[in-house]
């Protein structure tokens, strides 16, 4: 979850977060014994050390939740805070192992496949690592980019780091040496909002753009396999009137090699089909919801489940039917997960009002030229103006003066 409300899930285990509090549950049951919440504002909160690093006054943060992911096992779950902590959990059962400072305000995280270490990707471009055996272990850097950093990821084997910034470029690192780069996938024009390993497929790479694409790599590579324009899909939808929209989630269903995605400020999640063989994505469907969609994530055994801006629905659950993807009656796990949500809305709320997370990253133009090229005209002209008038007569219409010894030679 990378924004104040979202959604995560892994095997059966189900997480929804808003402002700085999470529900977590389990799909499997709809006992209300199994529903675990936590709230960040009651965590520890440590005095920050002034290392000489940065000597400005002290942000305490307001506690909204900025990242949170799930272990590959689902056995740990992390999330960090507006208040630049990191909180890790145990999830079998649910408990708080610890909370511990970081630098910066992160923009994501995520475990690596060991689940030895989490890593933290923060706002100056930096990554942290920070063990997870060793709850209260302090971080250590791995890497740092020149841009802010807003995705993290690892392959399934840890022997590469990947990471996407806001200089549109997507870079691959050794995990062991971090300063040696393996590659780098290039082609993006705008910031690279999300980037997604293929579980089942460990070579690929899915990432997502504020230039409104969603593109396919070979990421050791660096070789861009297809790129799809979201803006040119068919069936237009209504909420695309935004000239620019980023995706929020990319999310993947091993069982039918299906991407879903989200973008912000769009009520709309698209459905791709992974094409391995012909190495390319293949758009198959888009779904509309009338409400603003706050994240979606892929189940295995049920569909996709979708977060939603409404207090009477706010979970979807949709499977493919007779090919196409739709919404399917609510059952009891779900019945009871939207009753305390329901019950919690004001968890949510807050988020309803949240404008495009995504707008202040756009690469801002200035025309300096027009404006240069208004003043230097004004300047010719004027220039041209002044000469006109000294070879002009003056206004009176006088006769030249005749000098004093011009006169006297005539007589």
């Amino acid at each position: 979850m990378a924004s104040s409300a979202g959604l995560a899930l892994c095997g059966q285990a189900l997480v929804v977060g808003g402002g700085s509090r999470f529900l977590a549950t389990s799909t499997e049951s709809s006992d209300d014994d199994s529903v675990f919440i936590y709230d960040c504002s009651t965590a520890e909160k440590k005095a920050e050390e002034n290392n000489g690093e940065d000597r400005q006054s002290l942000d305490k943060g307001s506690d909204m939740i900025l990242a949170s992911t799930f272990s590959k096992s689902g056995s740990y779950f992390a999330l960090t805070d507006d208040s630049k902590r990191l909180i890790l959990f145990r999830t079998k059962p649910w408990q708080c192992l610890s909370v511990r400072t970081v630098v910066r305000r992160c923009t994501a995280l995520t475990f690596t496949a060991s689940e030895e270490k989490v890593l933290v990707a923060d706002k100056s471009g930096d990554v942290y690592s920070f063990p997870v055996l060793e709850p209260h272990g302090c971080g250590r850097l791995e890497l740092g980019h020149l841009s802010m950093l807003l995705d993290v990821a690892v392959s399934p084997d840890d022997r590469f780091i990947l990471t996407a910034d806001r200089d549109e470029k997507i870079r691959v690192s050794w995990a062991m040496a971090p300063h040696n780069i393996e590659s780098f996938c290039l082609g993006h024009t705008e910031f690279v909002s999300r980037i997604f390993v293929v579980p089942s497929h460990p070579d690929l790479l899915l990432s997502s753009s504020g230039d409104c694409t969603l593109r396919l790599w070979e990421y050791r590579s660096g070789r861009q396999l297809h790129c799809c324009h979201l803006a040119s899909l068919p069936e237009p939808a209504e909420p695309r009137g935004h000239k620019r929209f980023a995706a929020s989630r990319i999310a993947f269903w091993c069982r039918e090699d299906c991407v879903a995605l989200l973008c912000d400020c769009i009520p709309v999640v698209f459905i791709f089909q992974l094409d391995v063989p012909q190495q390319q994505l293949v758009y198959r469907q888009q779904l509309s919801f009338q409400h603003r969609v706050w994240d979606v994530a892929f189940e295995e055994s049920q569909g996709l489940w979708v977060l939603q801006d409404c207090q009477e629905t706010p979970l979807v659950l949709c499977r493919p039917e007779g090919g196409q993807w739709q919404s399917v009656p609510e059952n009891a796990v779900l019945k009871q997960v939207s009753s305390r949500l329901r019950g919690d809305w004001a968890m949510l709320e807050g988020s309803a009002g949240v404008d495009d997370s995504f707008g202040s990253l756009y690469k801002a133009t200035f025309d300096n030229m027009t404006s240069y090229l208004k003043k230097k005209e004004e300047r010719l002209r004027q220039q041209r103006e002044k000469r006109r008038r000294r070879k002009s007569p003056s206004p009176g219409g006088q006769a030249k003066r005749t000098r004093p010894e011009e006169a006297s030679w005539s007589s």
